[in-house]
């Protein structure tokens, strides 16, 4: 196969796997969401955006979780749209891809390589900027709603520093993912 035909297949493929990786996020976030409180929400939502970011780096992330945002707002709503949380959600794929995407293999521990987006996006994005954002919507306390935000923070950063090494480290050792990052 020519390398330009290769090329075509492989944007293909890779349209195909961001397209299910974006229907399984919003599922994900909106439907199997095992806590998900006015204020506070854990759940799953951040694997496929680590999926993403894994095999297509920077730009996979960002897609998948602006774009599951988006959707899972429209065809889910929970109250009114607002595109603050679509900010956060694709800084939270731009803060993944920089750690997890091909560009860093090798480059770092792998615990720290997986451990380090968790923390910014934990404290930087769901912590601080969507309490921000919760606080500006509602207009409560940022302080009052810090202090109930701060259980889903440190129980979510578990999680995912967890959930995170194990499908990265099973990702390296998978062919077909191999093939998928190419």
């Amino acid at each position: 196969m020519s390398a330009k035909k290769n090329k075509g297949f492989n944007s293909l493929v890779m349209l195909a796997t961001l397209a299910m990786l974006i229907a399984l996020e919003v599922v994900l976030s909106r439907l199997i969401a095992p806590i998900n409180t006015q204020f506070s929400k854990i759940s799953f939502a951040f694997v496929p955006v680590v999926v993403a970011s894994y095999l297509y780096g920077i730009k996979g992330g960002a897609v998948v979780a602006g774009l599951g945002d988006v959707i899972g707002a429209v065809l889910f709503p929970s109250g009114e749209f607002f595109p603050g949380f679509t900010v956060t959600a694709i800084l939270n794929g731009i803060i993944f891809g920089l750690f997890l995407g091909k560009k860093t293999d090798g480059k770092l521990n792998p615990f720290l390589r997986s451990f380090i987006p968790v923390m910014i996006t934990q404290i930087l994005g769901s912590f601080l900027l969507n309490t921000f954002w919760i606080s500006y919507i509602y207009h409560s306390s940022f302080s009052a709603l810090l202090a109930t935000r701060l259980v889903q923070t440190v129980v979510m950063i578990a999680v995912e520093a967890v959930v995170i090494p194990v499908f990265t480290q099973s990702f390296s050792k998978i062919r077909s993912v191999k093939m998928l990052r190419n």
